[in-house]
């Protein structure tokens, strides 16, 4: 029987949909995961989600629902982590498009519900942030998250909202999560990561690798992020949550904001109305001001790396992820493979899939 998963936030959330699918239903018959093509600069120069005209290879399974298989790919300079996953593991991922705006998502995931006719659906967030108000300063992309919930909120279905992770995206404190947070309906093993292992080696979400890393029993501090955001990697990294969704929708004004748009510029200007900002503008600014990365050096690297950990180190941070070194160290995201290998080659002992201890 056929179950669907909505990534909140797309990226790691299409990961942990996976992994989460298979720790409740066990490995046959995987669900299908709708999510977003929306990766950062690391991997995508472009601002923003791709839409299906992003594609060479798609597959229709609706009139307006793609499935992304390992033989799609992004149109050049574009770049997605989706086809790969496709490659790597046995869930269908269906892209859902944001360019119509709200409206043109609830058509989508109608269209997808009628076709698959799911025993169950569920709305994935990692982390939590989509429990927010959606004006609080710390939040840093809402509107992925809101984009999702307001469509999830009017579909015409049941659906159920899980949150994974309290607290691992850093975008609202755990202490004002707990309240907003219903039954615990699995805390992840190492046991049901390890199936994901391969993809985190090379897949550059931050809050779905703590959620592994916390899963395997990784404790700590772990820094994240071109800001440098500390998040405690703690027993309840691991944990899955049921939450309330209408709740959810009723608190969250951005997501009652956009609950009609028809388009995604539209949607970004309540973000900007009401969080003050758009996370796209944020992506727009910082890749204008991408400059050629340095050559990948050795030597250089392992230099740097020592002064980054000691100064880390004295800020009680125990743990960072390779996306955070790549740009810390000044490297582009076409490094980060040589980064890993470097550094697993020279001090194995600090690795603690898929984090680096300090």
């Amino acid at each position: 029987m056929a179950r669907l998963i909505v990534a909140g936030g797309g990226g790691g959330d299409a990961v942990a949909a996976a992994v989460i699918d298979r720790a409740l239903y066990g490995a046959d018959d995987p669900a299908v995961v709708l999510t977003y093509a929306w990766d950062r600069l690391l991997v995508d120069p472009l601002p923003g989600p791709r839409g299906a005209d992003g594609f060479t290879g798609l597959r229709a399974l609706t009139e307006s629902v793609y499935a992304v298989p390992a033989e799609a790919a992004p149109v050049a300079p574009g770049g997605s982590t989706l086809p790969r996953l496709a490659g790597e593991l046995a869930h269908t991922f269906a892209l859902i498009d944001p360019h119509h705006g709200v409206e043109g998502m609830i058509r989508q995931l109608e269209e997808l519900i009628e076709h698959l006719a799911p025993t169950s659906v569920d709305l994935l967030d990692v982390g939590g942030d989509i429990l927010a108000r959606g004006d609080e300063p710390t939040l840093r992309s809402p509107l992925g998250d809101a984009l999702s919930l307001a469509v999830c909120a009017q579909v015409s279905a049941p659906v159920r909202l899980l949150v994974a992770g309290p607290g691992l995206d850093g975008e609202l404190p755990v202490e004002v999560l707990r309240e907003r947070l219903g039954a615990v309906v699995r805390t992840l093993s190492a046991e049901d990561v390890a199936p994901i292992g391969a993809v985190m080696e090379w897949h550059p979400s931050e809050a779905t690798g703590m959620l592994m890393a916390t899963a395997r029993g990784v404790r700590g501090l772990c820094e994240v992020r071109d800001a440098g955001l500390a998040i405690p990697l703690t027993d309840a990294g691991p944990v899955v949550h049921e939450a309330d969704l209408e709740a959810a929708f009723r608190r969250n004004r951005l997501a009652q904001a956009i609950g009609a748009t028809t388009s995604l510029a539209e949607a970004e200007r309540h973000s900007r109305a009401i969080c003050g900002y758009s996370e796209i503008d944020y992506e727009r600014e910082k890749a204008a001001g991408l400059r050629d990365a340095a050559p990948f050096d050795p030597d250089a690297v392992l230099r740097q790396l020592a002064r980054f950990a000691a100064e880390a180190r004295a800020r009680g941070v125990t743990h960072t992820t390779f996306r955070h070194l790549t740009e810390v160290l000044g490297l582009d995201g076409g490094h980060r493979t040589a980064l890993r290998e470097l550094l697993l080659g020279a001090h194995p002992e600090r690795y603690a899939a898929p984090l680096w201890r300090l």
